[in-house]
């Protein structure tokens, strides 16, 4: 599947009611293609978390347009296994990421930014660092 509207027509299929009572929700999970054009936009909401989040979103429950009840997270489990083919959890994603060094160099960007900060926050920055270096040298000690 590539399409909310395709999604939401399988939905019609497997709960009934109308498109309309269902494309909200596959909207929701396929808008992350709006910041990524690949199918990398998926590890944003296409697992086991993305289902329990449209569930918090929507609800856990609505009816649709023929007066059904219709649980969200089924409607969520649907589109994730009509993409992916099974369910996976948001640890299968980031597990299979590979790391990089931005992502970690966390004290060497505060360092850099730092200079431009006010006096009151590079205190803080400092003091941070400080308590950091600290813990460190137990953690070795220990």
């Amino acid at each position: 599947m590539s399409h909310p509207h395709i999604h939401a027509k399988s939905s019609v299929k497997m709960f009934g009611g109308k498109v309309d009572d269902y494309l909200a929700i596959h909207n929701w999970f396929d808008d992350s293609k709006a910041f990524l054009g690949d199918m990398r936009h998926r590890a944003m909401k296409h697992h086991t978390a993305g289902i329990y989040e449209a569930e918090r979103l929507f609800g856990e429950t609505f009816k649709n347009s023929e007066g059904k009840i219709v649980y969200t997270r089924y409607v969520g489990e649907q589109h994730v296994l009509e993409d992916m083919g099974f369910i996976p959890t948001l640890e299968d994603w980031l597990e299979n990421m590979e790391l990089q060094n931005w992502m970690m160099n966390r004290e060497k960007k505060v360092r850099q930014f730092g200079r431009e900060l006010p006096r009151s926050l590079r205190q803080k920055v400092k003091e941070s660092q400080i308590r950091d270096e600290q813990e460190s040298k137990k953690v070795d000690a220990g």
